[in-house]
């Protein structure tokens, strides 16, 4: 999204940089208060910015991005549809009993579990799927589930860094700046396999060592049939060629020419149409019906209301200021940049919800072009700031969505899931992975 000069007068003659500053802040302000619902907020902010006049509504509208707003609708859809089929289910069980139903086995391997879906489904889509086994698989070995807990939060948000589809930030990222699947892939995997060997260690001797179940215990959970967990084959069979087209389609987009948003909705639309193909009517309109509920309309009214803040502020030419200061204060060298961008966003991700940032971040650092020799001279910054702000999700409990969501699980499940308690584990754990991540950058890209 290009700058654009702003509107020279808003309401009451105000200077609309103030205005747009003012809306920022308060937006910023609600959304960390969770007093009110976050997508109410934005939609207020983005609303007030066009009756103050910072921006008219034709401007409100070219500043949503709809490419993100279509690949995460999409996914949400086909993630609904599959889960129907009991996949996620059989791939718990599965790994469960692959490790012979050993406490530490399934604490590592419901880690892998959660990190490989994570990089394809979004990290709360992940844990929504995963937590509800994972509560049966330790009811039967009789062991804690606040340390399986924990470490899939985590997981699904190291999992998530790896490609574009994986988290929110890096959908931003990818479809603002204009990078694909294969970037994210070939720029982050390596370092996020590394992390995560790295993490599942440090989990196996905090917690792993001492996990004990009897053989009895034992013996139910390799009981289970994961068989049984598949409820619908044939649907089964049509979401995993869908998935498998899918992915295809995001590896080939830049071939193709198409943009991520079209690949999942046309995804969706066929895996619906396989899904309906043959049914009555009215049992089409219920499975249509059951999948649009199931898409989390609060995260994509969000990220509307949010384009449309941002892009008021963006208007004002504010961003560009305090991108020129951010280059005046790392003296215009790249590495400083870069890791000032990781460290910052890694340590107020964990504070603030990281969407907003990074997408407050984007128009920043694509001013910063002229001073690094053009967009291509910007690639180890975008690196910077996806680690920094996925990773750095996993700091606190309001650090990323996944986190609150296992937390109000939990405490459904009448587990102590509290914010002090995750933080003393979660927070070194973060620092520990930007570290790496630290290393990674210096050694690639600079």
């Amino acid at each position: 999204m290009e700058h654009h000069a702003a509107a020279t007068t808003a309401v009451f003659g105000l200077n609309p940089m103030w205005i747009a500053t003012a809306l920022l802040v308060l937006t910023y302000a609600a959304v960390i208060s969770e007093r009110i619902n976050r997508a109410i907020v934005a939609l207020l902010g983005a609303g007030l910015m066009i009756v103050l006049g910072v921006l008219n509504q034709e401007r409100a509208v070219a500043g949503v991005d709809f490419n993100t707003i279509g690949l995460l609708i999409g996914m949400m859809m086909i993630v609904s549809v599959v889960r129907r089929s009991g996949l996620f289910e059989f791939l718990a069980i599965w790994s469960a009993k692959k490790v012979k139903a050993s406490p530490a086995g399934i604490l590592l391997m419901l880690q892998i579990v959660t990190a490989v879906v994570s990089a394809f489904l979004d990290n709360v889509t992940t844990v929504l799927l995963v937590v509800p086994v994972t509560f049966v698989i330790c009811e039967r070995l009789k062991v804690k589930p606040y340390p399986f807990l924990v470490a899939q939060v985590i997981a699904s948000n190291i999992g998530g860094t790896a490609t574009l589809i994986g988290d929110p930030p890096n959908i931003l990222i990818g479809s603002l700046v204009g990078l694909d699947f294969n970037q994210f892939v070939v720029n982050l995997s390596p370092v996020i396999i590394v992390i995560q060997v790295v993490v599942s260690a440090i989990v196996h001797v905090l917690w792993g060592r001492t996990l004990v179940a009897a053989a009895e215990d034992r013996a139910k959970v390799m009981a289970f049939n994961e068989h049984e967990a598949i409820k619908d084959h044939g649907l089964l069979k049509k979401s995993l060629i869908v998935m498998a087209a899918v992915l295809v389609g995001f590896v080939s987009a830049r071939f193709l020419g198409l943009e991520p948003a079209t690949i999942a909705l046309l995804g969706a639309a066929v895996l619906l149409l396989l899904d309906c193909f043959g049914k009555p009517a009215e049992e089409q309109s219920q499975v249509v019906t059951h999948t649009f509920t199931e898409c989390e309309w609060i995260t994509i009214f969000f990220f509307v209301g949010l384009f449309i803040v941002i892009s008021g502020v963006e208007s004002t030419g504010l961003l560009a200021i305090l991108a020129n200061k951010l280059v005046e204060a790392t003296g215009g060298d790249l590495a400083t940049t870069a890791i000032a961008i990781l460290w910052a966003s890694a340590i107020l991700s964990a504070i603030i919800d990281n969407i907003p940032f990074v997408a407050t971040m984007i128009p920043m650092i694509k001013a910063m072009a002229p001073t690094f020799g053009g967009p291509e001279g910007l690639m180890p910054l975008w690196w910077a700031l996806s680690l920094g702000a996925c990773l750095g999700g996993n700091g606190t409990l309001i650090g990323a969505s996944a986190n609150l969501t296992v937390a109000g699980m939990a405490e459904r499940a009448g587990i102590h899931f509290g914010f002090l308690k995750y933080t003393k584990t979660a927070f070194p754990i973060m620092l520990i992975t930007v570290a790496i991540s630290h290393a990674y950058i210096a050694w690639r890209y600079l």
